[in-house]
């Protein structure tokens, strides 16, 4: 895209990159091949991501293949039902009743080909709730289900995969994935009303398990879709047959119809970093033309910067390993490292995003605590600590991701 700098993962941090990320691969299962393989929605999408930057950083094509083997390997497990899921730990048959087979109900030959129509499971150990199973707030965090905001980073992932080998069937699926789950989602309350949306639900879609709506998951989806529907006119325009699954017109409106009149403002890492990627990805999209409100960017980056001037206070950095959560750190200095890319493109382009260039420049001071979070988590003994072998895969990939970052943030 026109204005939008590439950056390369420094020589210096490539071998580390290169061992946590061949680590991830042994560690689930992923290659060597294991009996169970363990996928996970979210982490496997940004190893997708992180696999693709290694194979453009080195050219090496065992990275490339890793990624499609990892792109297989989620359709296969978690775009099927848990009776008939390798990585399920169910070794002894289906209970009964159970089901089996493609989420989706279609055969095995339909379901292969369009895996992602149905959704995909989150990857969670615990079988979901049924639904004459009365709520239980905390072991719902560890049951499994879809998750909207997992979805969308799978929708990215498969997009990345689709630009990096110029091959339209992921951006495809990812298209199918973001239909499916904009229709089973999104609903109208009985009352009437502003379209919401469902943060949890079951695996089949057939009903919340979570009813409130994820904080940012339409923005997620608004920009999201978004990157689908430029990816898709991108092959458009290099084939003479129609692409008639490119439309997402209808619910990139509804989408951007419930994020009106929102406040994005949060505390979290993990959410302060998600708008700032966010952030960056919208500037990518409004130069290319494609983005339906480019006045959410500046309420993004807003938001962004209040949540960093509120967490900044709090005392966390202080505490030892043991009492932090890697991920959410990291997720924060992924968002800080779109920042940087950010203000490039700002300044770049004076003309489109005049308003905007003054945020940037004091995003830009938090590049300090970027630094801080990847000092903290590279230091080898904060990586022997309970906090980090409680969540290995995750921590390991979104480490990763956050030494090179251009495979995740990068939309060309």
């Amino acid at each position: 895209m026109k204005g939008v700098s590439r950056y390369d993962a420094s020589t210096s941090l490539l071998p580390v990159v290169q061992e946590l990320m061949t680590g991830y691969a042994r560690l689930s299962g992923l290659s060597p091949a294991g009996p169970s393989p363990l996928r996970y929605l979210w982490t496997d999408a940004f190893a997708v991501c992180n696999f693709l930057a290694l194979y453009r950083q080195t050219g090496d094509e065992h990275y490339r293949n890793l990624a499609l083997l990892l792109v297989d390997q989620v359709h296969t497990t978690l775009g099927r039902h848990r009776g008939d899921d390798p990585g399920s730990g169910q070794k002894t048959g289906q209970r009964s009743g159970q089901k089996s087979g493609w989420i989706s109900g279609l055969d095995e030959q339909e379901g292969s080909m369009h895996p992602t129509i149905g959704g995909l499971r989150i990857g969670k150990a615990m079988d979901e709730r049924k639904p004459d199973e009365p709520p239980d707030e905390v072991l719902e965090w560890e049951r499994d289900g879809q998750y909207y905001h997992y979805l969308t980073q799978w929708m990215h992932a498969l997009d990345r995969v689709s630009r990096v080998t110029e091959n339209s069937t992921y951006n495809r699926w990812a298209i199918e994935l973001a239909k499916t789950a904009h229709d089973r989602f999104t609903y109208v309350p009985a009352s009437g009303g502003q379209k919401r949306m469902y943060w949890k639900m079951s695996i089949d879609l057939s009903y919340p398990l979570v009813p409130s709506m994820g904080y940012h998951d339409p923005l997620d989806g608004l920009i999201t879709y978004s990157e689908l529907r430029t990816t898709a006119r991108h092959f458009a325009e290099r084939s003479a047959e129609p692409a008639v699954w490119t439309d997402l017109d209808a619910e990139i409106a509804d989408m951007a119809e419930m994020c009106k009149g929102k406040d994005w403002t949060t505390d979290d890492p993990l959410g302060i970093g998600g708008l700032l990627t966010g952030s960056y990805k919208m500037a990518q999209l409004i130069l290319h033309d494609g983005f339906i409100r480019p006045d959410l960017l500046e309420q993004v980056m807003n938001a962004s910067l209040a949540g960093l001037d509120s967490y900044s206070g709090k005392p966390s950095f202080k505490l030892p390993a043991e009492y932090r959560l890697a991920f959410r750190e990291l997720g924060l200095s992924i968002g800080l490292h779109a920042a940087g890319r950010l203000h490039e493109v700002v300044s770049r382009n004076p003309g489109i995003f005049s308003e905007v260039h003054s945020i940037t420049g004091r995003l830009l001071r938090y590049a300090p605590l970027r630094e801080a979070i990847e000092a903290f988590w590279l230091e080898p003994s904060n990586r022997e600590s309970g906090s980090w072998a409680a969540h290995r895969a995750i921590n390991t990939v979104m480490l990763a991701t956050s030494l090179a970052p251009d495979g995740y943030l990068l939309l060309e």
